[in-house]
């Protein structure tokens, strides 16, 4: 579903990705970790087609993120850390107005649209202006607008930042209803939120993949995946 060769980042000339390489199977659910400044956000973008590669190749549902970039957008549903809404706007409004930015017309947009509304449990807001909810409803209005289009894959760059523990628990068990029945990267500093979710852990360092493993395998090493990326992260630097 995901295939990542080789992937070069520069900025001028600071290499933020150092040839990233990685592949996502249909179904499978990756958490996506390392400190400040290792390339998660920049790998995101690259893979959802707002932001070019230096070098590389990256595909998403069979297509090229930089040659096919609209057939790209077309399968992920991308939910940034701070959601592009629009504070005076109507929940629904909100989601229609996306809906046509997806290109759904007609009756379509009128499902697609009840459809995210149920899923991300919005019922009960739906006509109330965004500006006024709190900032857990506000992610799970930004998750509806990526789900809208019912995508292959679903990009989450820190979704849960901002969130008091109840509306963490809350939109986590959301995710796991989500997961069924899509393709996720799931890029977060909360660890216990990639144990419960995530299948698959890759941790980056300084611009690559330091490590790649099952989530499962790594708790059972180390008791929590908190303590295996301490360990990564302390021989890296010793």
């Amino acid at each position: 579903m995901i295939e990542v060769k080789g992937i070069i980042k520069k900025f001028g000339p600071v290499e933020v990705l150092k040839g990233i390489t990685f592949s996502v199977d249909k179904g499978e659910i990756v958490g996506f970790l390392g400190v400040n400044g290792a390339g998660k956000t920049t790998m995101m973008r690259i893979l959802t087609s707002f932001l070019p590669a230096t070098d590389g190749e990256a595909r998403v549902a069979g297509f090229d993120v930089q040659k096919q970039h609209l057939k790209v957008r077309e399968n992920i549903g991308y939910l940034p850390e701070n959601p592009p809404l629009y504070d005076n706007m109507s929940v629904v409004k909100y989601l229609e107005f996306a809906a046509r930015l997806k290109n759904i017309r007609g009756r379509k947009l009128k499902e697609d649209v009840a459809r995210a509304v149920g899923r991300c449990h919005l019922q009960d807001v739906v006509k109330r202006r965004i500006g006024i909810l709190s900032k857990g409803y506000k992610q799970r209005i930004g998750l509806a607008q990526a789900i809208l289009n019912e995508p292959k894959v679903l990009i989450l760059d820190e979704p849960t930042t901002g969130l008091d523990p109840i509306q963490v628990d809350q939109f986590r068990k959301l995710l796991n209803e989500l997961k069924q029945e899509h393709t996720v990267i799931l890029s977060t500093h909360v660890l216990t939120e990639i144990e419960r979710v995530a299948e698959r852990v890759l941790i980056l360092k300084d611009g690559r993949i330091g490590l790649d493993a099952k989530v499962e395998e790594l708790v059972a090493q180390d008791g929590t995946l908190e303590k295996t990326f301490m360990g990564f992260n302390e021989s890296c630097t010793n």
